[in-house]
């Protein structure tokens, strides 16, 4: 839960600059050797280089999300934060193994330009296809004709939690992805320690868990879960049809999981709530991994770095 030292900083913090007194959280996401923090108007990425020094950039934040009033709108926030994600995410992977592989004494890449735009929207596709598309056609396949549609969107909504179960477990084995998930779980652990008010050092933060409430993980499953209640009235017997609603219901979708982690998000004091988080946060099991020191400082560096961009200071001392 956010701890009372981190909420009061954030609440001076909106009175001196005149802003909403609304709660913002801070979050990432891990890249190749490092990660990236999201601030209020400004990310920051902490890249582990070859030589060992800590490379950080801070670019500001220019989507609807971040600089207009209707972006923060419910639902449309969750839209523009998951399409947001996604182009800022590609980019920071791609500066992310840029910085990782390159020699010393070369320049800065800028993680800009077309290949990472292709790369994004060839990414998105693929994944729709994987985890939406595909899931609905083997359930028309795998069901009898007289099957009601309900059934057949459970049917649909099981093969595509079981095909993205099945890619996590699978991708965990990768020795490079066991990398990214220790930097995931130190990214998280650092979220952890702050919110909480502690000092961000290594020593201090790896005693926080590698778990959070608003992981991207947990965030994915409630999609799953959620699309086979949302996607049920629609079982057209035209395959061509069940497709296309399948992809204009996906933002609906995903608006509604938004929402949803939002509001576990501020509640996961209350029993009920804390009861349906725990399938995601087990899951986050897949996905994270204890980091080492060095990973630990990377993810401070990123978030102490979005927090000076805030004009946030991080702690200043450890809480027992």
């Amino acid at each position: 839960m956010p701890g009372t030292r981190s909420a009061w900083r954030l609440k001076r913090y909106e009175s001196k600059k005149g802003l909403p007194l609304a709660r913002f959280y801070y979050g990432g996401q891990a890249v190749i050797e490092g990660v990236m923090m999201r601030g209020r108007k400004r990310l920051a990425v902490a890249v582990r280089a070859p030589n060992g020094e800590i490379v950080v950039h801070i670019e500001p934040l220019t989507a609807a999300i971040y600089t207009r009033q209707w972006g923060q709108w419910p639902f449309v926030r969750g839209l523009g934060m998951l399409w947001d994600a996604l182009g800022l995410g590609m980019r920071v992977l791609l500066w992310s193994a840029d910085v990782a592989i390159q020699e010393a004494g070369e320049e800065e890449v800028k993680f800009t330009g077309p290949v990472a735009w292709t790369t994004v929207a060839l990414s998105l596709a693929i994944a729709v296809g994987v985890f939406f598309l595909l899931p609905t056609v083997a359930a028309r396949w795998l069901s009898p004709i007289s099957t009601g549609g309900l059934l057949v969107s459970v049917v649909e909504g099981v093969i595509r939690l079981a095909l993205f179960l099945a890619y996590l477990w699978a991708i965990g084995f990768m020795p490079d992805i066991r990398r990214v998930f220790a930097y995931h779980g130190a990214e998280h652990k650092t979220i952890n320690a702050y919110e909480a008010g502690a000092l961000l050092t290594p020593a201090n933060v790896a005693r926080f868990s590698t778990s959070h409430t608003r992981c991207g993980t947990s965030f994915l499953l409630s999609v799953m879960i959620i699309a086979i209640f949302i996607f049920a009235p629609f079982h057209f017997d035209n395959v061509l049809l069940r497709l296309l609603s399948r992809i204009v219901l996906i933002p609906v979708v995903a608006g509604i999981a938004y929402e949803f982690m939002r509001f576990t998000a501020g509640h996961v004091e209350q029993p009920l709530v804390h009861a349906l988080i725990a399938p995601g946060l087990l899951l986050q099991r897949l996905t994270t991994r204890e980091p080492d020191a060095a990973m630990l400082e990377c993810a401070i560096a990123a978030l102490k770095s979005a927090l000076a961009a805030d004009g946030i200071e991080a702690p200043m001392m450890a809480v027992a």
